[in-house]
Protein backbone atom coordinates (compact mmCIF):
# COMPACT_ATOMS: atom_id res chain seq x y z
CA UNK A 1 0.00 0.00 0.00
CA UNK A 2 2.59 2.05 0.86
CA UNK A 3 4.67 2.06 -2.01
CA UNK A 4 1.44 2.08 -3.93
CA UNK A 5 0.52 5.68 -2.52
CA UNK A 6 3.97 6.75 -3.75
CA UNK A 7 2.80 5.94 -7.01
CA UNK A 8 -0.18 8.03 -7.04
CA UNK A 9 -2.60 5.15 -5.85
CA UNK A 10 -4.96 6.47 -3.45
CA UNK A 11 -6.31 4.36 -0.64
CA UNK A 12 -9.30 4.02 -2.37
CA UNK A 13 -8.44 2.48 -5.68
CA UNK A 14 -5.96 0.29 -3.91
CA UNK A 15 -9.36 -1.66 -1.72
CA UNK A 16 -12.14 -0.96 -4.17
CA UNK A 17 -14.35 -4.53 -4.05
CA UNK A 18 -11.59 -6.06 -1.42
CA UNK A 19 -14.38 -5.28 2.16
CA UNK A 20 -11.31 -3.84 3.03
CA UNK A 21 -11.06 -0.30 4.79
CA UNK A 22 -8.80 2.44 5.57
CA UNK A 23 -9.52 1.94 9.08
CA UNK A 24 -8.93 -1.30 9.02
CA UNK A 25 -5.94 -2.28 7.90
CA UNK A 26 -3.99 -0.06 9.97
CA UNK A 27 -5.11 -2.45 12.72
CA UNK A 28 -2.08 -4.32 13.02
CA UNK A 29 -4.10 -7.41 14.30
CA UNK A 30 -5.78 -7.84 11.24
CA UNK A 31 -5.04 -10.66 9.61
CA UNK A 32 -6.29 -9.91 5.91
CA UNK A 33 -7.03 -12.59 3.57
CA UNK A 34 -4.92 -14.40 0.95
CA UNK A 35 -7.62 -13.36 -1.81
CA UNK A 36 -8.13 -10.21 -0.17
CA UNK A 37 -4.11 -9.51 -1.09
CA UNK A 38 -4.68 -10.89 -4.23
CA UNK A 39 -7.73 -8.34 -5.22
CA UNK A 40 -5.59 -5.45 -3.80
CA UNK A 41 -2.68 -6.44 -6.03
CA UNK A 42 -4.99 -6.23 -8.87
CA UNK A 43 -6.29 -3.54 -8.25
CA UNK A 44 -2.50 -1.75 -7.81
CA UNK A 45 -0.98 -3.17 -11.20
CA UNK A 46 -3.72 -1.61 -12.61
CA UNK A 47 -2.42 1.54 -12.93
CA UNK A 48 1.33 0.59 -12.81
CA UNK A 49 3.32 0.66 -15.76
CA UNK A 50 6.60 -1.38 -15.08
CA UNK A 51 5.48 -4.04 -12.67
CA UNK A 52 8.85 -5.17 -12.98
CA UNK A 53 10.00 -2.33 -11.40
CA UNK A 54 7.34 -1.91 -9.03
CA UNK A 55 8.14 -5.49 -7.89
CA UNK A 56 11.43 -4.56 -7.17
CA UNK A 57 10.49 -1.51 -5.40
CA UNK A 58 8.13 -3.35 -3.07
CA UNK A 59 10.33 -6.41 -2.23
CA UNK A 60 13.17 -3.77 -1.31
CA UNK A 61 11.15 -2.95 1.40
CA UNK A 62 10.57 -6.56 3.39
CA UNK A 63 13.59 -6.97 6.30
CA UNK A 64 13.55 -9.09 9.18
CA UNK A 65 11.33 -6.90 11.19
CA UNK A 66 8.77 -6.83 8.22
CA UNK A 67 8.14 -10.75 8.56
CA UNK A 68 8.02 -10.45 12.31
CA UNK A 69 8.85 -13.11 14.57
CA UNK A 70 9.82 -15.45 11.86
CA UNK A 71 12.29 -13.08 11.23
CA UNK A 72 13.39 -12.85 14.82
CA UNK A 73 13.51 -16.91 15.12
CA UNK A 74 16.06 -17.03 11.41
CA UNK A 75 18.53 -14.49 12.97
CA UNK A 76 18.09 -16.58 16.27
CA UNK A 77 18.77 -19.89 14.28
CA UNK A 78 22.13 -21.60 15.30
CA UNK A 79 23.34 -22.42 11.74
CA UNK A 80 22.13 -21.19 7.85
CA UNK A 81 20.92 -24.87 8.17
CA UNK A 82 18.72 -24.66 10.94
CA UNK A 83 17.29 -20.83 9.28
CA UNK A 84 16.78 -22.62 6.07
CA UNK A 85 14.21 -25.34 7.78
CA UNK A 86 12.52 -22.70 9.51
CA UNK A 87 12.06 -20.84 6.94
CA UNK A 88 10.50 -23.27 4.60
CA UNK A 89 8.77 -24.39 7.32
CA UNK A 90 6.98 -21.19 8.55
CA UNK A 91 7.26 -19.06 5.05
CA UNK A 92 3.69 -18.78 4.91
CA UNK A 93 3.27 -16.78 8.22
CA UNK A 94 4.82 -13.71 6.14
CA UNK A 95 3.70 -12.09 3.35
CA UNK A 96 4.52 -14.46 0.40
CA UNK A 97 2.35 -16.49 -1.80
CA UNK A 98 5.43 -18.66 -2.44
CA UNK A 99 5.98 -22.43 -1.10
CA UNK A 100 9.49 -23.07 -0.14
CA UNK A 101 11.09 -26.47 -0.18
CA UNK A 102 14.40 -27.83 1.13
CA UNK A 103 15.94 -31.03 -0.13
CA UNK A 104 19.44 -32.14 -0.14
CA UNK A 105 21.52 -33.48 -3.12
CA UNK A 106 25.60 -33.87 -2.86
CA UNK A 107 25.92 -29.97 -4.17
CA UNK A 108 24.16 -28.75 -1.29
CA UNK A 109 20.88 -27.36 0.03
CA UNK A 110 18.34 -26.67 -3.08
CA UNK A 111 15.75 -24.65 -1.66
CA UNK A 112 12.74 -25.08 -4.58
CA UNK A 113 10.49 -22.01 -4.45
CA UNK A 114 6.96 -22.86 -5.96
CA UNK A 115 4.60 -20.57 -7.39
CA UNK A 116 1.81 -23.05 -8.43
CA UNK A 117 -0.95 -22.01 -6.23
CA UNK A 118 -0.40 -17.97 -7.43
CA UNK A 119 -3.02 -17.18 -10.22
CA UNK A 120 -0.94 -16.56 -13.91
CA UNK A 121 -1.70 -12.98 -13.92
CA UNK A 122 -0.15 -12.63 -10.72
CA UNK A 123 2.52 -14.94 -11.00
CA UNK A 124 5.75 -12.98 -12.41
CA UNK A 125 5.06 -10.03 -10.32
CA UNK A 126 4.94 -11.86 -6.59
CA UNK A 127 7.83 -14.24 -7.90
CA UNK A 128 9.65 -11.07 -8.43
CA UNK A 129 8.97 -9.38 -5.28
CA UNK A 130 9.41 -11.88 -3.38
CA UNK A 131 12.84 -12.72 -4.90
CA UNK A 132 14.02 -9.02 -3.91
CA UNK A 133 12.82 -9.78 -0.76
CA UNK A 134 14.59 -12.63 0.05
CA UNK A 135 18.15 -10.60 -1.50
CA UNK A 136 17.45 -7.41 0.86
CA UNK A 137 17.58 -10.41 3.44
CA UNK A 138 20.53 -11.96 1.94
CA UNK A 139 23.41 -10.09 3.62
CA UNK A 140 22.51 -11.45 6.75
CA UNK A 141 21.75 -14.65 5.49
CA UNK A 142 25.30 -15.04 3.45
CA UNK A 143 27.26 -12.63 4.61
CA UNK A 144 30.01 -14.88 5.76
CA UNK A 145 30.43 -16.72 2.71
CA UNK A 146 33.83 -16.55 1.48
CA UNK A 147 34.94 -15.66 -2.09
CA UNK A 148 34.33 -18.55 -4.53
CA UNK A 149 31.39 -20.28 -2.23
CA UNK A 150 28.93 -19.18 -4.41
CA UNK A 151 25.56 -20.11 -3.91
CA UNK A 152 23.32 -20.66 -6.90
CA UNK A 153 20.21 -19.32 -7.86
CA UNK A 154 18.37 -20.55 -10.93
CA UNK A 155 15.55 -18.79 -12.36
CA UNK A 156 12.84 -19.11 -14.82
CA UNK A 157 13.42 -16.93 -18.02
CA UNK A 158 10.47 -15.26 -17.85
CA UNK A 159 11.57 -13.19 -14.35
CA UNK A 160 12.95 -9.78 -15.24
CA UNK A 161 15.90 -9.18 -12.65
CA UNK A 162 19.14 -8.04 -13.56
CA UNK A 163 21.69 -10.78 -12.48
CA UNK A 164 24.08 -7.90 -10.82
CA UNK A 165 21.41 -7.98 -8.36
CA UNK A 166 21.93 -11.61 -7.46
CA UNK A 167 25.84 -11.65 -7.92
CA UNK A 168 25.94 -8.41 -5.09
CA UNK A 169 25.03 -10.96 -2.90
CA UNK A 170 27.75 -13.65 -3.62
CA UNK A 171 25.16 -15.52 -5.66
CA UNK A 172 26.15 -16.94 -9.07
CA UNK A 173 22.55 -17.28 -11.73
CA UNK A 174 22.03 -19.60 -13.93
CA UNK A 175 18.93 -19.80 -15.93
CA UNK A 176 16.38 -22.30 -16.19
CA UNK A 177 13.95 -23.16 -19.41
CA UNK A 178 10.97 -21.56 -19.46
CA UNK A 179 8.50 -23.03 -16.92
CA UNK A 180 11.24 -24.44 -14.29
CA UNK A 181 10.67 -23.18 -11.01
CA UNK A 182 12.94 -20.53 -9.24
CA UNK A 183 15.86 -22.13 -6.52
CA UNK A 184 18.69 -22.07 -4.16
CA UNK A 185 21.76 -24.12 -4.31
CA UNK A 186 23.62 -23.95 -0.95
CA UNK A 187 27.03 -25.45 -1.15
CA UNK A 188 26.88 -28.19 1.46
CA UNK A 189 30.29 -26.80 2.98
CA UNK A 190 28.11 -23.63 4.88
CA UNK A 191 25.21 -24.76 6.06
CA UNK A 192 26.50 -25.96 9.32
CA UNK A 193 28.45 -21.71 9.39
CA UNK A 194 26.49 -20.31 12.71
CA UNK A 195 24.50 -17.41 12.26
CA UNK A 196 25.62 -14.27 13.66
CA UNK A 197 23.05 -13.57 16.22
CA UNK A 198 22.37 -17.38 17.14
CA UNK A 199 21.01 -17.82 20.55
CA UNK A 200 19.41 -21.27 21.08
CA UNK A 201 17.06 -19.90 23.60
CA UNK A 202 15.66 -17.38 21.51
CA UNK A 203 15.47 -19.81 18.99
CA UNK A 204 13.41 -22.08 20.89
CA UNK A 205 10.99 -19.66 21.99
CA UNK A 206 10.54 -18.05 18.15
CA UNK A 207 10.00 -21.43 16.54
CA UNK A 208 7.01 -22.53 19.11
CA UNK A 209 5.47 -19.11 18.77
CA UNK A 210 5.55 -19.65 15.21
CA UNK A 211 4.45 -23.32 15.58
CA UNK A 212 1.64 -21.31 17.56
CA UNK A 213 0.98 -18.73 14.48
CA UNK A 214 0.98 -22.06 11.79
CA UNK A 215 -1.69 -24.06 13.80
CA UNK A 216 -4.28 -21.05 14.87
CA UNK A 217 -3.86 -19.36 11.03
CA UNK A 218 -4.61 -23.48 9.68
CA UNK A 219 -7.44 -23.09 11.90
CA UNK A 220 -8.89 -19.62 11.01
CA UNK A 221 -8.53 -20.97 7.41
CA UNK A 222 -10.89 -23.43 8.04
CA UNK A 223 -14.62 -24.24 6.76
CA UNK A 224 -15.46 -20.45 7.84
CA UNK A 225 -12.70 -19.12 5.45
CA UNK A 226 -14.41 -20.74 2.79
CA UNK A 227 -17.68 -19.60 3.47
CA UNK A 228 -16.57 -16.42 3.85
CA UNK A 229 -15.03 -16.21 0.41
CA UNK A 230 -18.36 -17.63 -1.33
CA UNK A 231 -19.90 -15.11 0.49
CA UNK A 232 -18.23 -12.44 -0.75
CA UNK A 233 -18.22 -13.38 -4.03
CA UNK A 234 -22.02 -11.64 -4.10
CA UNK A 235 -22.64 -9.91 -1.71
CA UNK A 236 -25.77 -8.55 -2.78
CA UNK A 237 -27.37 -11.93 -3.07
CA UNK A 238 -26.75 -13.88 0.09
CA UNK A 239 -27.00 -17.30 0.06
CA UNK A 240 -28.90 -19.50 2.02
CA UNK A 241 -26.85 -21.80 4.21
CA UNK A 242 -28.24 -25.23 2.29
CA UNK A 243 -27.14 -23.90 -1.21
CA UNK A 244 -23.91 -22.97 0.13
CA UNK A 245 -23.45 -27.01 2.18
CA UNK A 246 -24.20 -27.71 -1.33
CA UNK A 247 -21.67 -26.09 -3.34
CA UNK A 248 -18.83 -27.25 -0.38
CA UNK A 249 -20.04 -30.45 -1.13
CA UNK A 250 -20.94 -31.30 2.29
CA UNK A 251 -24.56 -31.73 4.30
CA UNK A 252 -25.88 -28.67 5.74
CA UNK A 253 -25.96 -30.04 9.26
CA UNK A 254 -21.94 -30.89 9.12
CA UNK A 255 -21.50 -27.10 8.05
CA UNK A 256 -23.33 -26.26 11.02
CA UNK A 257 -21.02 -28.53 12.64
CA UNK A 258 -17.95 -27.30 11.17
CA UNK A 259 -18.59 -23.93 11.97
CA UNK A 260 -19.62 -24.41 15.37
CA UNK A 261 -16.26 -26.43 15.63
CA UNK A 262 -14.73 -23.24 14.94
CA UNK A 263 -16.67 -21.56 17.08
CA UNK A 264 -19.13 -19.45 14.50
CA UNK A 265 -21.85 -19.73 12.88
CA UNK A 266 -23.26 -19.32 9.29
CA UNK A 267 -25.38 -15.83 10.60
CA UNK A 268 -22.26 -14.28 12.41
CA UNK A 269 -20.33 -15.11 9.03
CA UNK A 270 -23.15 -13.40 6.78
CA UNK A 271 -23.16 -10.31 9.66
CA UNK A 272 -19.32 -10.11 9.27
CA UNK A 273 -19.08 -10.25 5.73
CA UNK A 274 -21.45 -7.34 5.35
CA UNK A 275 -20.47 -5.18 8.13
CA UNK A 276 -17.43 -5.64 6.53
CA UNK A 277 -18.54 -4.55 2.65
CA UNK A 278 -20.72 -2.05 4.20
CA UNK A 279 -17.98 -0.58 6.50
CA UNK A 280 -15.84 -0.87 2.60
CA UNK A 281 -18.49 0.36 0.64
CA UNK A 282 -18.99 3.71 2.93
CA UNK A 283 -15.51 4.16 2.65
CA UNK A 284 -15.60 4.63 -0.41
CA UNK A 285 -17.65 7.55 -1.11
CA UNK A 286 -20.71 5.95 -1.44
CA UNK A 287 -24.25 7.09 0.22
CA UNK A 288 -26.04 5.11 2.87
CA UNK A 289 -28.93 4.52 0.19
CA UNK A 290 -26.45 3.11 -2.35
CA UNK A 291 -24.87 1.39 0.14
CA UNK A 292 -27.90 -0.29 1.13
CA UNK A 293 -28.96 -1.33 -2.59
CA UNK A 294 -25.32 -2.65 -3.60
CA UNK A 295 -25.84 -5.23 -0.61
CA UNK A 296 -29.74 -6.22 -1.59
CA UNK A 297 -31.77 -4.41 0.93
CA UNK A 298 -34.83 -3.14 -0.77
CA UNK A 299 -35.25 -0.40 1.79
CA UNK A 300 -32.80 1.58 3.61
CA UNK A 301 -34.19 1.16 7.12
CA UNK A 302 -33.95 -2.42 7.01
CA UNK A 303 -29.87 -2.19 6.13
CA UNK A 304 -29.75 0.83 8.62
CA UNK A 305 -30.70 -1.66 11.59
CA UNK A 306 -28.89 -4.18 10.03
CA UNK A 307 -25.29 -1.83 10.29
CA UNK A 308 -26.63 -0.88 13.77
CA UNK A 309 -26.86 -4.97 14.92
CA UNK A 310 -23.25 -5.14 12.84
CA UNK A 311 -21.57 -2.23 14.42
CA UNK A 312 -23.36 -0.82 17.30
CA UNK A 313 -23.41 2.55 15.84
CA UNK A 314 -25.65 3.61 12.26
CA UNK A 315 -24.38 4.19 9.17
CA UNK A 316 -24.96 8.06 9.07
CA UNK A 317 -22.47 8.21 11.80
CA UNK A 318 -19.96 6.40 10.14
CA UNK A 319 -16.99 8.66 9.88
CA UNK A 320 -15.15 8.45 6.15
CA UNK A 321 -10.95 9.24 5.99
CA UNK A 322 -10.60 12.05 3.23
CA UNK A 323 -9.20 10.09 0.08
CA UNK A 324 -6.75 10.79 -2.06
CA UNK A 325 -5.82 9.79 -5.97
Amino acid sequence: MEAAQLQGISARHCLAGTGLTSTAIDDSTLEIEGGQELAVLRNILQYIRDPHLFARDVGSRYNFASTGILGYALLASSTLGDALNIGCRYATLSSTFLTLTRYDTADGAVIEIDDRVIPGDLRVFLLERGLYALMNMMPVLFGQLEAGALATVTLPNDIDIPLAHFEAHQLSTACSPSGERAAFLIPEDVLALPMPAADAATAQLCVQQCEDLLQARRRRRGISARVRTRLVRDPGEIPSMALVAQELGIAERTLHRRLAGEHTSYRALVDEVRGTLASALLDSGLTVEETARQLGYSETSGFTRAFIRWTGAPPSRYRRRPLRR
